[in-house]
């Protein structure tokens, strides 16, 4: 059987080494130390110069596209993130209930039309009568003041011309009524030419569609929202300071602003304004302190800062950020 070797013993370690390993740690140590010095008194300098916040995102106009009027959707003509323009066409609604109201409209106002024409010939018809019986009726009157016609004649012209005046009178109100209704047919035939154009929902603006739920052959109805359009050309950040951060905070200070997205990159922007009211204000229930149920909890107000450039990174709304305010 082989022999089991046995370990070789450590070599002893001098005096010399060991004053050489405690000066290592030391220097070590130190180092480390002087580190964390400068880097504590770094942050505690940018502390008094720079105001901090996580609780920020990345906003950008949102615009909620809904239908006017109801009906089946029949096309459905962009993407999922797909870019648009304002006034593409996103979809379309069938638009043959809208055409045949369109065309009952169109046929009433040319009725009315009818109708106002008829009431202008009444009234020209109405002012001749009136006009040729005025005259009867004069010269009745000096014909009865010479005895050559009798009073019942005369009577009888009088009362002739008085039932011209007042189908004149008459067919002038039909006329202002006519052309009410005439009115009327205008503006139904307007409304119905209006929900037609209605039945092709546009873009309201420019952007990226960033939420889609229509498919063709869906019901839908109005207000229901079916596509969210994001300009991604217009975006800021919304950083929700504590109360006790706006001491020194000013419209126009620059900005750092670090995208948890993009941690490599830095970008500038500006103060570009600060909220009315803290973000408690806006909510469903907004505390009421009178109540007697009183706790005091810092509040936040909301701070809007824009970029000073368009950002060279692919930033979306929604994205979490730290900012860092230059107070001082």
């Amino acid at each position: 059987m082989a022999e089991t070797q046995q370990p070789k013993p450590e070599a002893p370690v001098n005096g010399k080494q060991k004053q050489e390993r405690s000066w290592i740690r030391l220097a070590i140590f130190g180092l480390l130390f002087a580190v964390g010095i400068i880097w504590g008194g770094m942050k505690l300098v940018r502390s008094f110069s720079y105001v901090e916040t996580d609780n920020a995102q990345i906003s950008g106009d949102l615009y909620p596209v809904s239908p006017r009027v109801s009906g089946t959707v029949i096309d459905v003509r962009v993407k999922l993130n797909q870019n648009v323009k304002a006034g593409d066409t996103l979809l379309t609604i069938d638009q043959s209930d809208y055409q045949i109201k369109r065309d009952i409209a169109e046929a009433q106002l040319l009725k009315a039309k009818a109708s106002v024409a008829a009431a202008q010939a009444e009234i020209a018809a109405a002012a001749a009568t009136q006009t040729k019986l005025g005259a009867d009726l004069r010269r009745s009157r000096n014909l009865q003041r010479q005895d050559v016609i009798s009073r019942a004649e005369l009577d009888a012209a009088t009362a002739g011309a008085t039932a011209s005046t007042a189908q004149h009178a008459a067919s002038e109100g039909q006329y202002k009524a006519a052309l009410a209704q005439e009115k009327l047919a205008e503006a139904e035939l307007k409304n119905a030419e209006l929900q037609l154009s209605w039945t092709t929902v546009k873009a309201p603006a420019d952007g990226q569609v960033s939420k889609k739920n229509i498919e063709p052959g869906q019901l839908v109805s109005p207000g229901q929202l079916l596509i969210a359009v994001v300009n991604r050309n217009d975006l800021k950040v919304i950083a929700n300071f504590k109360e006790t951060q706006l001491k020194q905070m000013r419209v126009g200070q620059p900005v750092i602003i670090h995208v948890d997205a993009f941690p490599d990159k830095e970008f500038k922007g500006h103060v570009d304004s600060i909220s009315a009211g803290t973000g408690a204000q806006f909510t469903l229930l907004p505390p009421d302190n009178a109540s007697g149920n009183f706790v005091k909890v810092t509040q936040r107000v909301p701070v809007k800062i824009v970029f000073d450039e368009k950002p060279d990174a692919l930033l979306a709304a929604g994205m979490n950020v730290i900012v860092e305010v230059k107070v001082k």
